[in-house]
């Protein structure tokens, strides 16, 4: 928000007639690399437009040889503005970075490459499959793994609206500062043409009529005066060249902001196929591939459905034979069978038996003890009578 008010500022002031208000500045300079020295060029006001032209004109009017300070100041107000307009362009893009966005397309391919076709075929299982009777991916989870994108997908589209929408504001935002540098060139080229226009009529008129004059007199101080009006010229000479080459960032700042331009309309372009052809495409495919899936699944539960009717039906009919088969044998059969009794007989009688000889050892043993605990009644009385 502050870098759009920062913008706005700056593109708010600074028209052709607030640039060459105050020609003779007094604004301090930063200082200027030393001219390089090139051919006269052909005369520039002869270039401009008729309404530039005037004013040139009357700048040149207003140029005083006598003020040797004006010379310093000569156009500082364009150039400190071109410089303020320089360092605004910077910051525009620095701030404006299309990394994130190039980052949000590459993601947007990314999801977009994750479905892969073969996953919508029937699952073919392969070695490992049919020994261990699995397959690589259910339906479940292909079905999970799509949806979880088309969320993603989503997403990114807001993110790409919102992206598209900066890029559509950087554009009206640039090529208002097209404007504004095409401002800064038409006034440096006044300022330029009015320098021009000082120096042919120093060279042309004033400097010789000053040295007539001072030649004529053999007055020192003419000579001086001839001498401090060829400085002037000089200097200001130098001057344009200064000038010069601020126009010529101007002249250079023009292509590379419709290079801008063109870069962010390129990615905006891009990024509205990407959300009104590539998504939506994207989106009616799946769905049609999910579709077919279920198609499949009810067709495969179908499948299980009378699979399962059939076998519940053969078995069923399975049952019924033997069933029957056992029932007849059942019915021709006595309640109990001739094998039965003579088993249950014969473990009776051994039971008896056994029964029988464990009462005769029984029988025994208490007669046997009987006569024990006789004869250690004897004993004891024995010991008794021993003892009184």
């Amino acid at each position: 928000m502050s870098e759009n008010n920062q913008t706005n500022s700056v593109l708010k002031t600074d028209s052709l007639d607030d640039l060459l208000a105050n020609p003779f500045g007094d604004d301090e300079l930063v200082p200027q690399p030393a001219p390089k020295v090139e051919a006269k060029p052909a005369r520039l006001v002869d270039t401009l437009p008729e309404e530039n032209r005037k004013r040139a004109l009357e700048l040149a009017k207003q140029i005083d040889p006598a003020n040797h300070q004006a010379v310093i100041a000569y156009g500082t107000q364009a150039q400190g503005q071109l410089l303020n307009f320089s360092t605004h362009m910077l910051d525009h893009v620095q701030n404006k970075d299309i990394g994130p966005i190039g980052d949000i397309l590459n993601d947007l391919m990314s999801k977009l490459r994750d479905v892969n076709p073969d996953e919508l075929t029937p699952e073919k299982k392969n070695f490992f499959a049919k020994m261990f009777g699995r397959i690589s991916n259910s339906i479940q989870e292909i079905m999970s793994k799509y949806q979880k994108t088309g969320a993603q997908i989503d997403r990114i589209t807001v993110k790409l609206n919102q992206s598209k929408q900066t890029l559509v504001d950087d554009i009206k935002t640039l090529e208002q500062l097209y404007e504004k540098n095409k401002e800064y060139f038409h006034a440096l080229n006044i300022y330029i043409a009015a320098g021009e226009l000082k120096i042919e009529e120093l060279r042309t008129q004033l400097i010789p009529e000053l040295k007539k004059k001072a030649e004529a007199s053999g007055d020192q101080m003419a000579y001086q005066e001839v001498n401090d009006m060829v400085q002037f010229a000089d200097r200001l000479e130098k001057r344009l060249y200064d000038l010069k080459l601020s126009r010529q960032i101007t002249i250079q700042s023009a292509p590379q902001i419709r290079m801008i331009q063109n870069t962010n309309q390129a990615l905006a372009e891009k990024i509205q196929t990407s959300i009104m052809t590539a998504i939506p495409l994207w989106k009616n495919q799946i769905a049609i591939a999910l579709t077919l899936i279920r198609q499949r699944q009810a067709v495969e539960a179908q499948k299980q459905v009378s699979k399962t009717t059939n076998d519940l039906l053969l078995k069923n009919a399975d049952m019924l034979k033997t069933n029957t088969i056992e029932t007849a044998r059942e019915n021709e059969r006595g309640l109990v069978d001739i094998e039965t009794l003579k088993k249950t007989q014969s473990n009776l009688i051994t039971t008896l038996e056994e029964t029988i000889k464990i009462q005769q050892e029984g029988r025994a043993k208490r007669a046997q003890a009987e006569q024990e605990l006789v004869t250690m009644e004897n004993e004891l009385k024995e010991k008794l009578l021993k003892l009184t």
